[in-house]
């Protein structure tokens, strides 16, 4: 069985933002890399996350319905969250020092199966609830 990969909000938004310049082209690779492994995974968190940001926030907003189709094509990533991820990620928001939002995240990729965590908001090589935390973009300018 191949390794899964849980890829946090940022990681989907830089691959929809095109303002984004270097991290847009390593954000798609990691994306399609994904895809034909066969091997990512994601939380409703991530695809409300995503939604809201590339509709709103970003330079160059997505429409509506374009960054509906997008959360629909990757909701097939998408492992449910329950009362369980609660419990655990209030564990981890105390024990690792690190924000709900960030602990919900945590809890879902430890869910999932996943061994490693692409994202931005965490610190790299940092392990948590034996998650492995990865910044892809830490060395893209």
């Amino acid at each position: 069985m191949s390794v899964r990969t849980f890829v946090d909000a940022n990681v989907l938004i830089y691959a929809h933002d095109v303002d984004s310049k270097s991290k847009h082209a390593t954000a798609k690779n990691i994306l399609r890399e994904l895809w034909t492994e066969r091997t990512g995974v994601l939380s409703m968190q991530v695809l409300q996350e995503f939604y809201v940001n590339v509709t709103r926030k970003i330079r160059s907003p997505l429409p509506r319905d374009s960054a509906r189709l997008v959360v629909t094509s990757y909701s097939i990533w998408c492992m449910e969250t329950t009362p369980a991820e609660l419990s655990l990620a209030f564990r981890i928001e105390d024990e690792s020092r690190i924000g709900f939002w960030d602990a919900l995240i945590v809890a879902a990729a430890v869910k999932s199966g996943a061994t490693r965590l692409l994202s931005e908001d965490l610190n790299p090589g940092q392990k948590i609830a034996g998650l492995r935390i990865e910044n892809p973009f830490a060395a893209v300018p």
